[in-house]
């Protein structure tokens, strides 16, 4: 018969610490489990267990006979079963010649067979093997990572869990996931004392190592004899569990490549803990726990650094060390080499590595020394990963925002949408690609450097360019499509208006979409959007810019807190006048101009951009235009304290609306009403602006009622916003809670914008006026957590 332990003439050898290590062997090789051999041979199951561990490494020859004849071993294996047993006696037994180990037979079935009681009891446990897959030295300045440590320590602390301790670590490259691991496994050391074993399993290279051979190399580590060692893989898996049923170590199992390399290197049971170590997430693999490392945080990219480079010059230059972690993407390996890069040249200050880290385009050379770089730890992944994969993941650096949906990657690629995502979870699973929110991806700000030089390297300058193109006008067509949404003179047709007019996006079909998700899409997206109108510019697709923005304005007045409106209506107002289409840029210009006034409170630019654009409309007849400029040179002047200039302005834009007919003409009557009941109020006739405001309510609940539209709520909510403020200005405190009231009633409609805000808050002053502070508090509370539940604006720029 030939087992796993090989023939007679394998072993041979056998000598001192190899007789639990043969009889595992044998047992695996014989298909019996200890219990099964313990019954067969007559002996406990805890002397079995002593046997195979190491902790009795001399049992007398009758056990040994039994064990044999149960085992159904040939002559020499029997023989060398013997053989080891007596090198594992105490001093003084005196070993008995091999040729006198006879062939096994009966059992001995005196009590000294059932078990071992005697001095061999006491035998030390067989040791490691001496420098095998020793831990490599801990890192000295290992920084951070407590909450993860705490977690194996939590672990390691039950001596019989129910089930066998394997961590699986993971992220993306550059994380230190194997310098976590080995200092945690010299932190866990104390807690177990039958030895600690780190493996390379050499995942990221072209040939991993194989389950095969990382079970001879542990087996070896653990003390088993070359010849010893089974052939199959499944035998080494089952002499491995073997072993380590009962021993307390730790298994360091560093670069894992997939689930079918490290499942059969994983305890069965017992105290033993393993950890793993990959840039997969590998899904597939169950029964662990798992640990996903992330990047550092400010201030322990700040500590790391310190202890690299010295505390001293490191806290001697703040502002400059926060902005090297920054440009190191709070990265460990990045952070390590500007550590060591900081440390080899003491004479330059930390900020001067900064300005070389600040240019793009040479930040991946800089980091790097010695053999430490990023680069490579990215190309490791990037060589791994299939065509389509690779295409995907260098698109992505196409990509405007800090985080980005699979719909507008595949913009970028051409590929499906539904097909975009899977590459994106499976480029999560690769470690290359974080998720920012169930629906959003990101890049690590490395990991997008990295993917653009590969777009460069990778991709011919044309097929980018179309991509970019290609991309630029879906972004484009979709923006406007869902600008258009809140434009008033498209409520009374909403069915047609997806394909109506500039920009719709004709690869939709169906209803549009609801105004909720247009306004949601817009701010998410508008790092994307706002990118490609730049992009289109540069490009001279003028005509596209001023469409996008014209389908915009509209929707800007919900939005009043961004300073993006500037860049929207300066690219359009240039690209009017590269067009040479003088009512366009009237139109634009004027758009800037309320920019300046209402949303950057930059007054006196924008009494200059409104002057512009009245000399633009009056040049060229265009009344509406003119009616508009007015409106913004006299708000502009208005908060200049010009109340008198302002009220006149007020007066000739009524005179140039009166003479048009259209919506917009109306709208503007009305805020000509408003902006003079304002003008009225801050000079201090607060009763004439109570009357006048009263007259344009009047005219915006009458809009409301011909156009329920958001705009038209918008109108009626702000006019009652401004009546509260007058009566507050009269001490009126009642009246003015109604008015707040009828404000939020009209904001409400159109989803709670952010300049609800200011109405909250002029309804609590109210409320405390009236000797209501408690409702004033419980009214602010509950607003404050449903804008919050709302959500910030995502991606907005204030």
């Amino acid at each position: 018969m030939t087992t796993a332990g090989g023939t007679g003439a394998d072993t041979e050898s056998a000598g001192a610490g190899d007789f639990g290590r043969l009889l595992a062997g044998y047992r695996v090789a014989a298909g019996r489990t200890q219990e099964e051999l313990a019954a067969a041979a007559g002996v406990s199951l805890r002397a079995v267990g002593d046997m195979e561990r190491g902790r009795t490494r001399g049992p007398q020859r009758r056990t040994v006979r039994a064990l044999a004849e149960a085992l159904g071993l040939d002559g020499p294996q029997a023989a060398a079963l013997d053989r080891a047993a007596q090198f594992g006696r105490p001093r003084g037994t005196k070993p008995a010649p091999a040729a006198a180990v006879p062939t096994p037979g009966p059992a001995d079935p005196s009590p000294a067979g059932a078990g071992s009681t005697g001095a061999e009891d006491a035998a030390p446990a067989a040791p490691l093997t001496p420098g095998a897959l020793a831990l490599p030295r801990d890192i000295a300045d290992f920084t951070a990572r407590e909450d993860a440590l705490a977690l194996l320590a939590e672990l390691a602390k039950d001596d019989r869990p129910a089930h066998p301790r394997v961590v699986l670590i993971s992220g993306q490259p550059g994380l230190g996931k194997t310098a976590f691991a080995l200092h945690a496994a010299h932190t866990l050391a104390p807690f177990f004392p039958d030895g600690q074993l780190s493996l390379d399993l050499g995942g990221m290279s072209a040939t991993p190592l194989s389950a095969r051979d990382a079970l001879g190399q542990v087996l070896r580590a653990l003390g088993v004899a070359d010849n010893a060692v089974p052939a199959g893989t499944e035998e080494r898996a089952g002499l491995y569990r073997a072993l380590v049923r009962e021993r307390r170590l730790v298994l360091v199992l560093d670069n894992a490549a997939d689930e079918s390399q490290v499942r059969p290197l994983l305890p069965g049971s017992g105290p033993a803990v393993t950890l793993v170590t990959s840039r997969n997430t590998l899904p597939g693999l169950e029964s662990v726990h798992r640990l996903r490392l992330d990047a550092l945080a400010p201030g322990e990219a700040a500590d790391l650094l310190a202890r690299i480079a010295g505390r001293e010059r490191i806290d001697a230059a703040p502002d400059a060390t926060a902005e090297l972690a920054r440009l190191c993407g709070y990265l460990p390996l990045a952070l390590r080499i500007a550590g060591q890069r900081l440390m080899a040249r003491p004479q330059q200050p930390v900020s001067h590595l900064v300005r070389q880290l600040a240019a793009e385009e040479n930040r991946l050379d800089l980091l790097e020394t010695g053999d430490l770089a990023v680069r490579p730890a990215f190309a490791l992944s990037y060589r791994r990963l299939p065509a389509e994969s690779q295409l995907v993941l260098r698109r992505s650096a196409l990509t405007a925002g800090h985080d980005f949906t699979a719909t507008v990657v595949a913009a970028y690629t051409g590929l499906s949408a539904v097909r975009t995502e899977l590459v994106l979870e499976q480029l999560i699973d690769a470690g290359l690609v974080q998720l920012a929110t169930p629906e959003r991806y990101r890049l690590h700000d490395l990991v997008r450097l990295y993917a653009g030089e590969q777009l460069d390297a990778d991709e011919p300058p044309g097929e980018v360019a179309n991509a970019r193109a290609r991309a630029t006008g879906w972004l484009l067509n979709r923006a406007a499509e869902f600008g258009l949404r809140f434009d008033p003179d498209r409520e009374a047709d909403r069915d047609a208006e997806a394909q109506d007019g500039p920009g719709a996006d004709r690869d939709r079909t169906g209803p549009p979409v609801p105004l909720t998700e247009a306004a949601r899409w817009l701010e998410e997206e508008h790092p994307e959007w706002l990118a490609a109108l730049h992009q289109a510019f540069a490009a001279g697709r003028h005509r596209e810019v001023i469409d996008t923005a014209e389908a915009m304005h509209w929707f800007s007045d919900r939005l009043l807190s961004w300073d993006i409106w500037a860049e929207v209506f300066q690219l359009s107002a240039d690209a009017a006048r590269a067009c040479g289409d003088q009512l366009a840029e009237a139109v634009h210009v004027n758009y800037l101009a309320w920019t300046y006034v209402t949303c950057l409170h930059r007054y006196q630019r924008g009494v200059e951009l409104a002057g512009e654009g009245l000399q633009l409309a009056r040049r060229i007849g265009a009344r509406e235009q003119e009616g508009w400029a007015l409106v913004y040179l006299a708000a502009g002047l208005r908060h200049l304290n010009r109340h008198r200039e302002a009220i006149d302005a007020y007066h000739q834009a009524a005179e140039a609306f009166d003479a048009v007919d259209s919506r917009s003409g109306r709208i503007g009557r009305l805020v000509t009403l408003r902006g003079a009941a304002n003008c009225l109020r801050d000079s201090g006739r607060a009763e004439e602006a109570v009357e006048s405001r009263r007259r344009a309510l009047a005219g915006a609940l009458e809009l409301v009622e011909r156009w329920s539209s958001p705009l038209m709520h918008l109108m009626a909510a702000m006019t009652a916003h401004e009546l509260g403020l007058d009566r507050a200005a009269l001490k009126r405190w009642p009246a003015a809670e109604k008015a707040y009231r009828q404000a939020l009633t009209h904001y409400e409609e159109i989803g709670r914008p952010d300049s609800m805000t200011k109405t909250l808050t002029e309804l609590g002053t109210a409320l405390i006026e009236q000797g209501r502070a408690d409702e004033a508090r419980e009214l602010l509370t509950e607003a404050l957590t449903d804008l919050s539940a709302d959500g910030p604006r995502q991606g907005r720029r204030r």
